[in-house]
């Protein structure tokens, strides 16, 4: 297909892109403001707040007992209360919600809230809550063969444990609600979530009335990479008490500091693992452990173990392996999604593993990746039973290491390393095999609406939201050829319950799969009547017998593909069928077929297909400083047939940058209360222009279309970001230059300067 301008590129660029916070307030808006905790863990004594609810501009001050339905907003777990009851989990938990006229009235009214606290010993570690075995769930196991015989056959083996950190999504438009109360018990919520029908129910539980009295709608998000499939709802629920409460819209938005306080990150993650293998490197056993920090509350942290513990052996077949995954509990804000949604980390822990045990036989890491790959035809049995097929890690393989020139590179790397004392480049390839599907499986179902309007013109409603990734972009084209019609003639509508009910979030990579799927199954049941009509009114006109199964849509015409003088146009039909009361409208539905999985038995068919995708960066260290350059990254990823290239080539570029953020500077630093130290753009630091690779080469596989797909395509959104590792591995390989890669180096993740400078240190003594 060809490229396409972003539907809102340009109102992106002039600023005419309508955010919740550029909508035109109504002149009784109320501001919204959360009390939070300023204590990891403590018992709530007492409060008082009525010295704050007499502070003049304040116009309702709220606690717990001042929910009419349920506290709670868990998404799957009914463990995250709305507001804080007897106790806090951690420093940032809401307590109270203000409506007051502006910043400084709420601020005052802050100070006039008096509470007593009885201070509780706190969890703020994965070892901490190992420690006291604070678990959030009950542990979860894949296993498969037998790791003993594995283990007895192998010609090596290691073992050992590292660490992986958290992330901050830092989306440039923060968390942010505005709710508008209606007649009766009505309520309209303009949402940036990522969740449309899950903020609505959530709504409708805290408030105590039906869903069908609450009205999400959401245009557009400036950015939510997962962190508002759920955390979104927090701010709507407390936006629509408010609401509910004084009568009056509020709009409740966190500033950047508190969003970044309050809001949950990417899991860090703690691994322990013992490894067999072969003199050539072929892996026969692995017992991994994965220990994920969620915080205080679940979330969806037992969807992300899960995913973790799917994506632990990457793109390996290992014959003989048992994942362990336990989510532990700890007084943090409860972590949530974020782009891969514990793959990355998953994936992380066997790339290193590979690594550990290329430098045991001193041979390259490429070599040990290749040797482990999924067979084609055989091997290619996932841990959980399901088979690998369409397997594209070989032709990316061989596509990759000749475009990149990895072998020549190498030579020039290590003669480089010889002659530099105080530079050394790495160099490191990273592969992704990513399953596409929610994990849970009746989230795999999508729903539209499709209207056509008598001047031809077409509207589409469907439930996927727009984040900046182009999903209505996408969706546009997808109209558009199944019509037969220009892009221009088709609009896509804002996000709204009403539209489209019961939806899932715009999450797991798979907005354009489900949505395009139920938009063309609305336009499959459209051209079904507007084909039979046409077949007669083409008879008509031209006095010739036109069958029904010869109709085609296309260049903005109907017509008999067997004489295809025989047309009208797509205008022209529509305007006729409207006058002869032909339905124009029409919902679409779609669910993914063959998705199960028993959770119990840890076997099962939990992805409609795998996206692939590899990556080769080459970086250059500076052993005094710490500093790294990265010097380039070759891309090649597999997406099936692309809907639109330059598209996808922007959301593998963007994940490919954000997976380096996470690998190599972004890092969250907390006091020994809990408190995050760094919590504004001034503190934590994320990938900035300078970051980006120097030679960055991003190409498409082509030529592998992906069956039973929207026009044979393949997600694009999260498996990228697991690319961005082979920067990390490339600064590891350069700092065991030192030591000529005979030492395995102890660098951490993030890779930031100071861990650098820690694991040259070690390797320098």
């Amino acid at each position: 297909m060809t490229n396409i301008n972003h539907e809102s590129g340009k109102f992106h660029v002039t600023g005419e892109a309508i955010y919740i916070d550029d909508m035109q307030m109504p002149d009784r808006l109320l501001h919204g403001f959360v009390y939070v905790s300023p204590h990891a863990h403590a018992k709530i004594k007492s409060f008082d707040l009525e010295a704050a609810k007499s502070v003049k501009g304040v116009h309702a001050v709220l606690s717990f007992k001042d929910i009419p339905g349920h506290n709670q907003m868990g998404p799957v777990i009914q463990d995250e209360p709305v507001l804080a009851e007897n106790e806090v989990q951690c420093v940032g938990q809401a307590m109270f919600l203000i409506a007051a006229e502006n910043q400084e009235v709420a601020d005052e009214a802050k100070k006039n809230i008096k509470v007593e606290y009885e201070l509780l010993e706190p969890n703020l570690s994965i070892q901490d809550a190992i420690a006291k075995n604070s678990l959030l769930q009950p542990e979860r196991k894949i296993e498969n063969g037998d790791i003993n015989k594995g283990f007895k056959q192998s010609a090596h083996i290691i073992s050992g444990e590292f660490e992986s950190g958290g992330q901050e999504h830092w989306y440039l438009e923060t968390q942010i609600c505005l709710a508008v109360p209606g007649e009766g018990k009505e309520l309209k919520a303009y949402s940036s979530t990522q969740h449309p029908s899950e903020t609505q129910a959530i709504i409708a539980e805290v408030l105590g009335i039906g869903k069908n009295d609450v009205e999400v709608e959401c245009r557009r998000m400036g950015g939510a990479f997962g962190g508002k499939e759920t955390q979104a709802n927090h701010l709507a629920a407390w936006a629509s008490l408010l609401a509910t409460k004084t009568g009056r819209p509020v709009k409740l938005r966190l500033s950047r500091d508190e969003d970044q306080k309050i809001t949950g990150k990417r899991h860090p993650y703690l691994y322990k693992y013992k490894v067999g293998f072969d003199a050539e490197g072929k892996i026969l056993a692995a017992d991994i452990q994965h220990y994920a920090n969620g915080g205080y509350a679940t979330d969806l942290t037992m969807a992300i173990l899960e995913r973790g513990m799917l994506h632990a052996e990457n793109s390996y077949f290992i014959p003989n392996i048992r994942i362990v995954a336990k989510p532990m509990k700890t007084n943090l804000p409860s972590n949530v999604a974020f782009r891969g949604f514990g793959a990355p980390q998953g994936i992380f822990c066997i790339e290193n593993i590979i690594d550990i045990i290329a430098r045991c036989l001193n041979k390259d890491s490429a070599e040990i990746q290749y040797r482990n790959f999924y067979g084609i035809k055989e091997n290619n049995t996932a841990p959980y039973g399901a088979k690998v097929e369409n397997n594209r890690l070989y032709v990316l393989f061989e596509k990759l290491m000749k475009s990149s020139s990895y072998k020549s590179r190498r030579k020039e790397v290590n003669i480089f390393n010889k002659k530099n004392e105080f530079s050394k480049k790495g160099l490191a390839m990273t592969p992704v095999k990513f399953g596409i599907s929610f994990t849970t499986a009746f989230l795999n179902q999508a729903g539209a609406l499709v209207n056509i309007y008598s001047d031809g013109t077409i509207l589409v409603n469907h439930g996927g939201t727009e984040m900046g990734q182009g999903l209505y972009t996408k969706i546009r084209k997808i109209a558009a050829a199944e019509f037969g019609v220009d892009i221009k003639s088709i609009k896509v509508n804002a996000t709204n319950t009403s539209k489209v009910p019961n939806t899932s979030a715009t999450a797991a990579s798979s907005g354009t799969d489900l949505n395009g799927m139920a938009v063309k199954n609305a336009i499959e049941k459209l051209k079904a009547r507007l084909i039979e009509f046409a077949a007669e009114q083409l008879s008509n006109i031209y006095g010739k017998i036109v069958k029904k199964n010869t109709i085609v849509f296309e260049n903005d015409y109907v017509f008999d593909k067997k004489n295809p003088e025989l047309k009208i146009s797509f205008e022209e039909l529509i305007s006729k069928a409207y006058i002869n009361q032909i339905s124009l409208s029409a919902t679409g539905f779609y669910r993914t077929p063959d998705i199960y999985f028993d959770r119990a038995a840890g076997k099962g068919n939990p992805f409609h297909y795998y996206a692939f995708g590899m990556a080769v960066s080459e970086v250059l260290v500076d052993i005094l400083t710490g500093g790294v350059q990265v010097l380039r990254s070759d891309i090649l990823h597999d997406v099936g047939e692309s809907i639109i290239p330059n598209i996808d080539i922007g959301q593998i570029e963007g994940a490919f940058v954000q997976g380096m953020g996470w690998v190599t500077a972004e890092e969250m630093k907390y006091d020994k209360n809990g408190n995050l130290l760094n919590h504004s753009p001034d503190t934590y630091k994320i990938p900035s222009i300078q970051d980006i690779p120097q030679d960055f080469r991003v190409e498409l596989l082509k030529g592998y279309p992906n069956p039973n797909t929207i026009r044979k395509s393949k997600a694009v959104g999260e498996p990228p970001f697991v690319l961005g590792l082979s920067v990390w591995f490339a600064i590891k390989d350069a700092i065991a230059a030192i030591k000529e890669n005979k030492i395995e180096p102890n660098l951490k993740l993030p890779a930031t300067n100071e861990n650098i400078l820690l694991a040259v240190s070690e390797l320098s003594v």
